[in-house]
């Protein structure tokens, strides 16, 4: 056998190079020592992944936890908003360095490096899945215990990068009390699986709302079927948010980490 000319185009199939299962993931850097990665994804938008995000990482923190989010939606980028962060974040030419909350989470996302944020991102996918990359291994994020990934929905470039690039432990699936829910997890669940990344639970959000007055439950959206979909697809940890005017208001207002309940307490920790 020759000796391998590391080009593939001009080698046979069977070549050990081409069969060899590869290492996609992507190192970071020697200011970052993060300990968990936890993606979280949605098949379809508007189901409030963000949101799930965010309380995961204040979630954590509560917990004593140093968390982190990278929000790889790199053309809905919502994180920064919801945590009321508006300066850009900074940089000493070398490296980014993430903003930080008032709460003491770590932030980075693209909206914290624009000029006006409320430009849009008009990329290609390879330069979106390149961004997100790069913050990865160009940013200090420092000592990291939990790091949520906040994933634009679908199974696209962005998500594929992440599962291949970063060292994701586990997903958690966002998802909402709807007919279609079945056939958009199951996109998620099939896209992890063939990554071999393992599904941590699923979040259905606007699952009920809650009468203030007196205290009774409605399914706004319809019975819930998080039960059954849990089963189905053998996921271990469920959990519900219910429509909540007041948590609405503080990410509208910047303020999420004003939340008094703790949604998602005992979900992952």
């Amino acid at each position: 056998m020759s000796e391998c000319n590391h080009d593939c185009s001009s080698c046979a199939e069977n070549c050990a190079s081409r069969t060899a299962p590869q290492n996609l993931k992507v190192p970071t850097n020697e200011y970052s020592a993060i300990n968990k990665v936890i993606g979280v994804v949605s098949g379809k938008g508007g189901v409030g992944k963000s949101l799930v995000t965010s309380l995961l990482a204040i979630q954590a923190h509560r917990k004593g936890l140093r968390s982190a989010i990278l929000d790889a939606d790199i053309t809905g980028p919502s994180i920064p908003k919801a945590f009321g962060l508006t300066e850009r974040a900074q940089t000493n030419g070398k490296m980014l360095f993430p903003s930080e909350s008032l709460g003491g989470v770590k932030i980075m996302s693209i909206n914290l490096l624009l000029e006006d944020p409320s430009q849009p991102v008009i990329w290609r996918g390879p330069i979106l899945a390149g961004t997100v990359k790069q913050f990865w291994t160009d940013v200090a994020w420092d000592a990291v215990d939990w790091m949520f990934v906040d994933m634009p929905p679908g199974t696209g470039d962005v998500p594929l990068t992440v599962f291949q690039s970063l060292p994701v432990d586990g997903i958690v699936i966002v998802t909402s009390p709807q007919d279609l829910v079945s056939m958009i997890v199951s996109k998620a669940v099939n896209m992890a699986r063939a990554m071999d990344i393992p599904i941590l639970g699923i979040v259905e959000n606007y699952s009920y709302f809650e009468c203030p007055s007196c205290g009774q439950r409605h399914n706004i959206f319809g019975e819930s079927r998080l039960e059954k979909t849990a089963t189905e697809f053998a996921i271990p940890r469920i959990a519900r948010l219910p429509i909540d005017p007041e948590l609405a208001a503080l990410c509208d207002s910047g303020r999420i980490e004003d939340v008094k309940k703790d949604y998602l307490s005992g979900f992952l920790f």
